[in-house]
């Protein structure tokens, strides 16, 4: 079973953030500035030794420590988010290229295109489009592939059966999906690949059923099974309580968050498998989700215990092993979404816990 956690560049300062955000923004404010919105809330998040760090540093400190901390506990890599608007329009691309440029950094990594328009939709701040992703045509696709090239031919890259691994997050978006792999195929071609494997995320958003143009999915947690695999008595607690504490919203100064869910419901299902044209698909799963920090008492907060992790990381390699699957890729939503309250990375509540499961399980016969 081989590991994929889910990586955030959000750690450092861009003037797109600072226009839309204020002065200093990173992922780091938003976590400094959670509020508990019940009594067990447990926000705010603080990590280990208050380490906010800095990922624009160009002796790349934090990678070191990051590379090393994954591999001591059995991560298999890291699966980079990358912000592609168009040419010439990039977010957050400092940290994969810092960490390009240091070879002796030991981490396996792929890239997954977070492909979606930047929307103005944290802190209740409405649906203003702040950087539209705009697909474009053939060339527009050339001079994409032509960027990631460098980072494909980096000999820690992931590959598959000799070609370099991408996923794409939103892949239902891209109208034009069919031929812009065409084209990435044969440029893949021409430098010494076998083409390029496409893998689809599965997500909260419509799923995409275009085989031709797909080589895999994962399955990106909780989101993907809170809306696709939950059923209707599943559910329907969860938005009568909803209902109920956003009126009471509505009446009352203090507010109150509006939308937790059991954490049980997504071990309990992210198993069910989705009609995916016979094609493999990736299993995921989360350690913790709470989006409160940037959507406030409007988050979604799944609310669990530890060891219903811990249970279903054994389930998910008990699976692979029984189905001859034992070397899959398993994504974990994710290494560093602080924001999110979906993390891995050390924090003072519970250290190392979270990487002590991990590495228990993968140590296991």
């Amino acid at each position: 079973m081989k590991i994929l956690a889910m990586y955030l560049p959000q750690y450092h300062r861009i003037k797109e953030n600072d226009e839309w955000w204020g002065e200093g923004y990173t992922e780091w404010v938003a976590v400094k500035n959670a509020k508990k919105y019940f009594a067990q809330h447990n926000q705010p998040r603080i990590p280990l030794n208050n380490n906010y760090y800095d990922l624009s540093k160009q002796d790349a400190s934090t990678w070191k420590w990051q590379a090393d901390l994954a591999k001591k506990y059995g991560i298999y890599g890291f699966c980079i988010y990358h912000y592609w608007l168009k040419t010439g329009e990039q977010l957050l691309e400092k940290p994969m290229e810092i960490l390009l440029s240091h070879p002796e950094i030991d981490i396996r990594f792929c890239v997954d295109w977070a492909n979606g328009t930047w929307c103005r939709t944290w802190y209740s701040t409405g649906e203003e489009i702040l950087k539209e992703q705009i697909y474009g045509d053939e060339k527009e696709w050339i001079n994409h592939f032509n960027y990631l090239l460098k980072f494909f031919k980096d000999k820690r890259y992931i590959t598959v059966e000799n070609k370099p691994m991408i996923c794409i997050h939103s892949s239902y978006e891209i109208d034009l999906l069919e031929r812009m792999r065409k084209v990435w195929d044969d440029l893949a071609k021409e430098n010494g690949f076998d083409g390029v494997y496409l893998v689809a995320g599965n997500t909260g958003h419509p799923i995409d059923n275009r085989a031709d143009s797909i080589d895999a999915y994962y399955n990106y947690e909780p989101g993907l099974t809170y809306t696709h695999k939950l059923s209707f008595w599943d559910k329907a607690p969860i938005a009568i309580s909803r209902k109920v504490k956003g009126m009471l919203n509505n009446l009352c100064e203090k507010k109150r968050a509006e939308l937790i869910v059991p954490s049980k419901l997504i071990y309990r299902n992210n198993m069910r498998p989705l009609w995916q044209n016979g094609k493999k698909c990736y299993l995921g799963t989360f350690p913790d989700y709470d989006d409160s920090p940037r959507r406030q008492y409007k988050g979604m907060i799944y609310k669990g215990r530890i060891k219903e992790f811990k249970d279903n990381l054994h389930l998910l390699k008990r699976t692979l092993e029984k189905n001859d699957r034992s070397d899959d890729f398993v994504f974990i939503t994710a290494w560093n979404e602080w924001g999110e309250g979906a993390y891995l990375e050390p924090d003072e509540g519970n250290g190392y816990l979270y990487l002590e499961i991990i590495k228990e399980v993968m140590d296991e016969i």
